[in-house]
């Protein structure tokens, strides 16, 4: 690690170590996504949702976002 003004400036890797590195974050965030899925589909399951429309004009009156054909 290089170091400038005592802030880490530059780290120096092996190749391998550092495709291990870029591995292990793509199966992190593989593993993040499918939770994120499962996560809905449960919510799906559980009468947890809205359509799409509702939520829509829900958070357009919440923020007070004119829609189409509403023009504030």
């Amino acid at each position: 690690m290089l170091t400038i003004n005592g802030k880490a400036e530059v780290v120096v890797q092996d190749a391998a170590a550092y495709q291990k590195l870029l591995e292990a974050a793509a199966q992190a965030e593989k593993e993040e996504t499918l939770a994120a899925i499962r996560e809905g589909v449960a919510d799906v399951k559980a009468g947890r949702t809205k359509p799409a429309k509702a939520a829509l004009k829900a958070l357009a009156k919440k923020y007070g976002i004119a829609t189409a054909g509403k023009r504030r």
